[in-house]
């Protein structure tokens, strides 16, 4: 994948390269905390839909869902696909808290979105990230996305909005739910902080994990109606359909 050697490119702001690996624990003997055989094993997203990122046999495909009915977002950046050690990782960060681990995986997607950006990929005016409900959010202590797109936002120098999007029902967790139930569960949960002037507006959407891609095509919806131009999604791993490898 051509992402994969940008994650050597991470350039931490220190001269000891003497890391220890954040995933085995053995000697890293390079400049990010991830020795080469971890990062050789992690589960790079190669071949994807061309939209919403599912992992497909073939590269250049189009899923059948999104042929039969195009999403409000226009395209997924997705660095990996959610299998070990890479949903290991996530959740270590996400739920106990071990922020090294999202700053990294944070970081590498960022190179890989300036690998695209010198390509084709439109470069957003702003990040946005989805929001989490007020009693999960003070039952953990942090909204994973909203540090993800800050760290995204400083690594590629765009603004960082976390306060436009609120999240006003305390639905059940998505991952509990089916496609259709998550539907379901997310009618009526977001609106916009305020009445903001988003009108021809390149927005980026940053979560950790996207699954059915029902939380995106809620927000997207919401962004696009209120005059945002695009909306794109970025996220660190995208599931595969349940049953696929």
């Amino acid at each position: 994948m051509y992402c994969q050697p940008l994650l050597k490119s991470l350039v931490y702001k220190c001269t000891n390269i003497n890391h220890i690996c954040l995933i085995c624990d053995e000697p890293a003997e390079q400049r990010i905390p991830l020795c080469l055989a971890c990062e050789r094993d992690l589960p790079w997203l190669d071949d994807q839909c061309g939209i919403c990122a599912l992992p497909l046999p073939l590269h250049g495909l189009t899923c059948g869902q999104c042929h039969r009915r195009r999403p409000a977002f226009t395209k997924v950046e997705a660095l990996w696909h959610y299998g070990f050690p890479i949903d290991t990782l996530i959740t270590r960060f996400k739920h106990r808290g071990q922020w090294p681990l999202g700053r990294l995986m944070a970081e590498a997607l960022g190179d890989c979105l300036r690998h695209r950006f010198a390509e084709d990929l439109p470069r957003p005016d702003r990040l946005l990230s989805v929001p989490m409900a007020q009693s999960r959010l003070r039952q953990r202590g942090f909204n994973q996305a909203g540090m993800l797109a800050r760290w995204l936002a400083g690594h590629l120098d765009i603004p960082c909005d976390d306060e436009l999007l609120l999240r006003t029902r305390d639905t059940p967790a998505q991952q509990i739910l089916d496609a259709k139930a998550r539907q379901r569960n997310l009618r009526q949960a977001f609106r916009l902080c305020s009445d903001p002037s988003l009108d021809g507006l390149h927005l980026a959407l940053v979560d950790d994990v996207l699954t059915t891609g029902s939380t995106a095509q809620a927000l997207a919806s919401l962004l696009r109606q209120a005059g945002a131009r695009r909306v794109d999604v970025y996220c660190l791993a995208r599931t595969p359909k349940p049953g696929q490898a």
